[in-house]
């Protein structure tokens, strides 16, 4: 099984994110909230709860902050008013660029999000502008180094994976959306702990630009991370290691 990586933009993502800890923990419990508002308290039940737990976790979240969150989404200790939208847009080049937002204030948010396209070169679009070119999906980056191939390849098929590739020094599994707890449990059980696990917008093909237009592509998706309401940012953009070179 061929074709492009999604680690290289993810890990870029993630970089941003995990170097801003505290932001990171109030986002997540933004995450945790609503979920658990949406689909109850008992992450056995409300698998997308679990998911909110699992990311939380996985950063080191307090098990205090986890549990104010779900009490906060359930009404125990207070109602929220969090709702789940998604801002889309055009960077330089025309590349893609799609945000996930949580906020208590949408025409806020909005505005707020498209200055920060229009000062970093692009603009916000419309509802459907280009989350045609996407698709959410489950996003699985194994270890590569020193492990069976084939063995991991028929563990993540067998649970459900749409795909398994290797790029390099990692594996990577997709799937779709409703059977990511189904491979996270069946790596779990084969003692396999992946070096991230998440839902991620997936483009469909990836847009070749060059080493200017994809740093400002990477500078405007940061000060869009950096937002209070933006949950994650992605793009089609193909991320070549010259782009990320010019931009570490």
């Amino acid at each position: 099984m061929s074709g492009h990586s999604h680690y290289a933009n993810i890990a870029a993502r993630k970089g941003v994110a995990d170097a801003k800890r505290g932001k990171l923990f109030s986002k997540l419990s933004r995450y945790i909230i609503i979920a658990a508002r949406n689909g109850g308290g008992d992450p056995d039940i409300n698998l997308k709860l679990r998911y909110a737990i699992d990311k939380a976790r996985s950063v080191s979240m307090p098990r205090d902050n986890i549990e104010r969150a779900v009490k906060r989404g359930t009404g125990e200790i207070g109602a929220e008013t969090f709702e789940e939208l998604q801002y889309e847009g055009f960077g330089s080049g025309g590349v893609a660029i799609i945000c996930d937002i949580m906020t208590d204030n949408r025409a806020r948010s909005s505005g707020e999000v498209r200055k920060i396209y229009e000062r970093g070169g692009g603009n916000m679009g419309g509802p459907g502008c280009v989350s045609y070119l996407f698709k959410r999906k489950g996003v699985f980056i194994l270890p590569a180094k020193n492990q069976d191939e084939d063995g991991m390849m028929t563990i993540a098929l067998e649970a459900g994976a749409d795909d398994f590739q290797r790029h390099g020094d990692h594996f990577e599994v997709t799937c779709a959306v409703d059977g990511f707890s189904n491979i996270q449990e069946a790596f779990k059980k084969a003692n396999i702990t992946p070096l991230s696990a998440e839902m991620a917008m997936i483009a469909d093909t990836l847009a070749d630009v060059d080493v200017e237009t994809g740093r400002k592509i990477l500078k405007l998706m940061e000060v869009l991370d950096e937002h209070d309401d933006v949950q994650a940012v992605f793009s089609n953009m193909n991320l070549t290691d010259e782009i990320a070179a010019s931009a570490g």
